[in-house]
């Protein structure tokens, strides 16, 4: 797992050749009341976590980056731990999740 910083989040979001997946790994009620917009929502407590997300991902090679509430909120460590278990090759941590999206966006 590789942590990814805001502004190279954004980098990625705004660049038309960049190849990867978003997830928020919170519940869908934390989802539905703020999260990025090109994010999906698979909760990292879901038994089928890893399944879901190999079935949106399309393959284990593929980029993803996992995000979830704050700094202090340890569900995106747990989640980008488990697909690295599972195989993923390219998995990162957004670590500031949603507070810190919100709160410096320009």
């Amino acid at each position: 797992m590789q942590p990814i910083t805001r502004d190279e989040l954004k980098t990625m979001n705004e660049a038309e050749h960049e190849d990867f997946v978003l997830i928020n790994v919170l519940a869908p009620e934390a989802f539905n009341k703020e999260h990025i917009r090109t994010s999906i929502n698979i909760p990292v407590k879901d038994e089928n976590f890893v399944e879901k997300v190999e079935g949106v991902v399309g393959c284990k090679y593929r980029k993803v980056v996992v995000y979830c509430a704050n700094f202090d909120c340890d569900a995106s460590p747990k989640a980008a731990k488990r697909l690295e278990e599972a195989g993923f090759t390219q998995v990162y941590d957004y670590e500031g999740g949603t507070k810190d999206w919100f709160e410096k966006k320009t």
